[in-house]
This record gives C-alpha cells, structure tokens and sequence, in this order.
C-alpha cells in the first residue's frame, strides 16, 4: 500500500497539529501493509525530527500555495500509484481531491477544530467535503459542528484523538532556572500555553485574568505563547492591577516545554473553542492537575472530568472555586487513565480506519466492475 499525504506541516513543524500530523504519518509508516508514505509538507519552519522508515518527505512544495500546487502537479506527472490520499487540512481539500481523481485512490481528509467547525471561505473545499471516503476527527465536538453544515454521511466520519507521549514529559520539581527567570520564588504557579491570537480569543486567558485579584496573593499567573493579542492582554494587566502577579514568558522552545509544566501548580485553560486540547495530555504527563471547560473539546482530553475539573467558562465563581481546589490538590501525579491517549492506542485506531476505508473502497470498486 502507498500512501500521498498533503499536509500543512508536520516534521520541522510547530504546533498542535504539526506534532499531530507526526504523529498520523508515523502510525501509517508502521502499519505492516504500508510499503511507502510519500508526504507533500506546505511549511516547514524548522529543521525536521528524525523521519521514519517507510516515509518519504518531499520539501518540493515549500515557498507559498502556488508553489505547493506546482510541486504536486509535478509529483503526479510521474507517480500515479497510490492507494490512499490523506488531506491533512480541509484548506488542502482542493489539491488532495485533484491527487485523488489522478490516482484514483481513496481520499481521506482530517480534521481538528476550528477549521472545521464551520464552512471554510473556500466555496470548492467546502463543497468537496462530500468527495471524501472517509474523514478523521480529532474530536467528538468538531465532527459533530462538522456535520452541522458539512451534512457528511456519518458512516464515513472515524474518531482519532491525539496521542500522548510520556517519556517526553515526565515528573519532576520545579526548574530553578525557570524560577529565577521568571521571579516565581514561593509562588502558587497557574498556567495557561496558547496562541495570542486576536481571532482566536477563546483560551481562557481573560477569564482567568478576571479573576486573580480574588485569588490568595501567592498565586500568580504564566501565559505561555504569544500572538497579535498580547498587547491588549498587557494592557488589561495593567488595567486590573495584577502587572505583579502575571508573567508572560512569550515563546518557548520546544526543549523547555516540559520544564515549563513542570513549574506550574496547576494548569487552567477555561476554554471556548478548542478542538481537543492536546496541552492538557502535556500537563497531566508532567503530573500537573488541570482545569477545563464543558463547551469545547477540553472535555473529551479530560474524559468528562476523570482526569481533571471541568467548569463553565462563563460563570467566574466556578472557575475561581475550582482554582482554589486544583491548587490544594497538589502536583505530581500521572493519572492512570492518561494511558487511553497512549501513541500505541493511536497507531491501533488510525490502523482500524485505514483499513475499513481501503476495504469500503475495495468494496466500492468491485461492484463497479461487476456491473
């Protein structure tokens, strides 16, 4: 079996769906029926992780969408043969559609959150949604939104949340060296790590800010991240008076992500519009207690409140009361059911959807012929 991935990014990627599709390529370049994974990255910002077997990683479309097209149009010019196209973003779909009409194969697209929770501003991928064979959620509530307006066969939607991979976090005492940067000597440690992103105003941070004059003085509070939203994130600090107890620490190389979790007391992301929520796995891989919302996807990363708090985002003294139990709490702890996002519980579901979608379409192609 070969398999064409068109994907935004994924090795020397960053972010949530980078680390995702890394983790989708290597689950398929394990699976004993995969001979080879040819992969089509549009971004690729940093240099790139060790690379699996089986996979073939074609920098040609890197430089911009008009160069990404050209580059694939010239990888089918001369390789036609694959089994199996996988869209690794809906704003790809028209590309991955026209991979999949020169093939001939199976067109499998992902989706992860907000992207996908209502119609694109692309008239073609949203119609060419209906083209797919099969379409992987990284969440119940996206596929649910996704079905709202994309009015998919809900037979062709699949399940596949993130994986988690402990042996990259693990527990340990808090980083002096991040205490010193930061002044955090004695202090109770909240943290949220999200984009500072204008549109994307649903990570919490201003809830929490809204509330930390009510909280005991020793509590203070790490955002992680940065983004066009941080200047006025500054300015309401200083507006509410807590310039003192909030530290922005911007963006941090992947190398001290785990160090930074491990500096919290307590991870709170009251959030909006997650699709999943992926730091969640990361806090509580670090044995950090966490705090998430009932209106997004935060929920199926904490499994409906069996490995953290779940609060409404909207009423400020649940939130504050739930901080307040997080941090007696305490830290330190891996809970047992993280091992139900384990990488090798990922690779046994991506394996059961490949092969149903090969199958279906096997399936498909028989009766054709028969007829």
């Amino acid at each position: 079996m070969r398999i064409l991935a068109l994907v935004t990014d994924a090795f020397g990627g960053h972010g949530g769906i980078a680390l995702y599709n890394r983790d989708f390529l290597t689950g398929l370049c394990e699976m004993n029926e995969s001979s080879e994974v040819v992969a089509l990255p549009r971004l690729m910002p940093n240099p790139p992780e060790p690379l699996p077997d089986k996979l073939t990683w074609n920098l040609d479309g890197l430089g911009g969408k008009p160069h990404y097209f050209r580059a694939l149009l010239a990888l089918l010019a001369h390789d036609r043969k694959f089994d199996l196209v996988v869209c690794g973003h809906i704003n790809l779909l028209p590309a991955a559609w026209l991979a999949k009409k020169v093939t001939g194969a199976q067109l499998l697209l992902e989706i992860y959150g907000i992207d996908a929770w209502r119609p694109t501003k692309s008239w073609l991928a949203n119609r060419l949604v209906h083209q797919c064979q099969a379409v992987t959620s990284i969440s119940s509530v996206t596929r649910d939104r996704f079905l709202e307006w994309a009015k998919v066969d809900q037979g062709k939607m699949h399940l596949l949340p993130n994986a988690i991979h402990p042996d990259w976090y693990g527990l340990g005492p808090k980083p002096d060296y991040l205490i010193n940067r930061y002044r955090l000597l004695g202090k109770k440690v909240l943290m949220t790590l999200g984009r500072l992103v204008e549109k994307e105003r649903y990570k919490g941070f201003d809830e929490v800010l809204e509330i930390l004059t009510e909280l005991p003085k020793d509590v203070s509070y790490l955002i992680v991240g940065d983004g066009s939203d941080r200047a006025r994130l500054e300015v309401k600090v200083q507006q509410l008076g807590v310039a003192d107890r909030v530290v922005f620490a911007g963006l941090i190389p992947e190398s001290e992500k785990a160090d930074h979790y491990r500096l919290a007391d307590l991870y709170v992301m009251p959030s909006r519009g997650e699709g999943f929520g992926f730091v969640f796995l990361e806090a509580l891989a670090c044995g950090i207690p966490c705090i998430g919302s009932t209106e997004d996807g935060s929920r199926e990363a904490l499994r409906e409140g069996a490995l953290g708090q779940l609060i409404d985002p909207g009423e400020p003294e649940t939130l504050r009361r739930a901080i307040l139990d997080g941090l007696q709490q305490g830290r330190g702890k891996v809970p047992d059911g993280l091992a139900y996002f384990s990488f090798a519980n990922f690779t046994l579901r991506l394996e059961t959807i490949i092969r149903t979608v090969l199958e279906e379409g096997s399936k498909r192609w028989s009766k054709t012929f028969l007829l």
